[in-house]
């Protein structure tokens, strides 16, 4: 069984983490392999993604029988050719990527999550920055995106204390978008992909780049950042359609160009 689940449904692309037996855990086959469907992501007619986990997991993070094996890739090889391609190629992709986290996301897995576009979670979801417990440092984004999702303070004593983060306080605090019950998770997780898929692509995408430059300009740079993007954004076929579905008083057909 591939450790990468891949299946697209129309304009959405499905993919799952599928280690169950490790959480889900990350070794090299799994991160270069989803680096793969993320590339495969590109394809035009996908217009949403969604991520999720196999079993009781969303993502334990890196498999540590990998990192403490001799003949392994090593620490350096492991950021630099796992999972930092992967937040890479997350943030560049010119669509929305959903994180469906239905149960742990822990270390690597936690960031994983939250450097994605929307971040939804079920009730027995747990967060946890595990990295201070063995002696690291966070990584795959997360000193990026957390304190930028809920402020530094909050950030550093999660950091540091890797406390668990419920679901429901993870919400509270802004970490991630909402949480559902388990009941209605699956369910939750397919309107919102399916919303983004009907909605223009392109204009998704420009608020992407509008979110990521915020984080590194000063207003004054990010006013003509909104200024830029809005001319690239007034120039699809989806502005041209929303507007005239405006004012023809009827539902907008959104086609991603």
């Amino acid at each position: 069984m591939s450790s990468i689940l891949f299946e697209r449904k129309g304009s959405i692309a499905y993919i799952t983490l599928n280690r169950p037996d490790k959480f889900n855990a990350f070794n090299r086959e799994m991160a270069l392999l989803l680096q793969e469907k993320l590339d495969a992501c590109k394809d035009p007619g996908i217009r949403a993604v969604l991520i999720t986990g196999s079993g009781k997991a969303f993502c334990a993070g890196q498999d540590l029988a990998e990192v403490t094996d001799p003949n392994g890739p090593g620490m350096a090889r492991i950021l630099s050719e796992h999972f930092n391609p992967i937040v890479t190629r997350i943030r560049e992709l010119e669509k929305p990527v959903v994180a469906a986290v239905n149960g742990v996301a822990a270390g690597a897995g936690a960031n994983l999550a939250i450097c994605c576009d929307i971040v939804v979670a079920a009730r027995s979801a747990v967060f946890i920055q595990a990295f201070s417990k063995i002696g690291l440092v966070p990584d795959t984004g997360g000193s990026f995106f957390l304190p930028r999702l809920i402020g530094w303070q909050k950030a550093s004593a999660i950091m540091m204390l890797g406390d668990k983060i419920a679901a429901a306080e993870a919400e509270r605090i802004g970490m991630i978008y909402k949480f559902f019950e388990e009941a209605d998770f699956a369910a939750g997780c397919k309107q919102i992909t399916e919303t983004l898929a009907t909605m223009p692509t392109r204009a998704l995408y420009l608020i992407k780049k509008e979110l990521q430059w915020s984080s590194t300009h000063t207003l004054y740079e990010q006013l003509q950042n909104e200024d830029k993007l809005q001319q690239r954004a007034a120039q699809t076929a989806d502005f041209k359609e929303g507007v005239n579905a405006f004012l023809e008083k009827r539902v907008p057909v959104f086609k991603g160009e």
